[in-house]
């Protein structure tokens, strides 16, 4: 209240112990004891008649009011709240699609290459039904070949 300092309180005791004498310094200490006590009731009892203590307390609870207010609106906060919400979800959303089109992938390579399996197949049997007909083509042109022989032979 009075900002007074220990190097401050020693340099008035020092002050009074001279001014008053060590006899005498009890009972002065005492009077002053009384005379403070006196002081602060005097003042408890003028806030308490000019409505100061109420004045006090609603100015604190004001504080109190604005202080909750402003952290009410700490805006900032709030918008860190929200993109770090916002990258969150973001993030996921990321990885979702990540997978989806990993498995999208996947299942259309499978996709091919069932595709190219089966076309190799089908080459396959092409193949092996077109050699079938060219050896008959071919075993019947050597039974002509051998038939027209022995005509000209005979």
């Amino acid at each position: 209240m009075f900002n007074i300092g220990v190097g401050e309180i020693l340099i008035v005791l020092v002050v009074a112990f001279v001014i008053v004498g060590p006899d005498d310094l009890p009972k002065v200490a005492r009077w002053m004891g009384r005379q403070v006590h006196r002081l602060k009731q005097l003042i408890r009892e003028v806030k308490t008649e000019t409505g100061w203590s109420d004045l006090e307390k609603e100015v604190q609870d004001i504080r109190k009011d604005v202080r909750d207010t402003a952290r009410e609106l700490n805006v900032a906060k709030d918008l860190r709240d929200t993109v770090k919400d916002v990258k969150t979800e973001v993030g996921g959303a990321v990885k979702d699609a990540n997978t989806e089109v990993r498995g999208a992938v996947k299942d259309a390579r499978s996709e091919v290459d069932g595709a190219v399996k089966d076309a190799q197949a089908e080459v396959g049997d092409a193949v092996q039904g077109a050699r079938t007909e060219v050896g008959g083509a071919v075993a019947d042109a050597r039974n002509q070949m051998g038939e027209a022989i022995k005509e000209a032979e005979s």
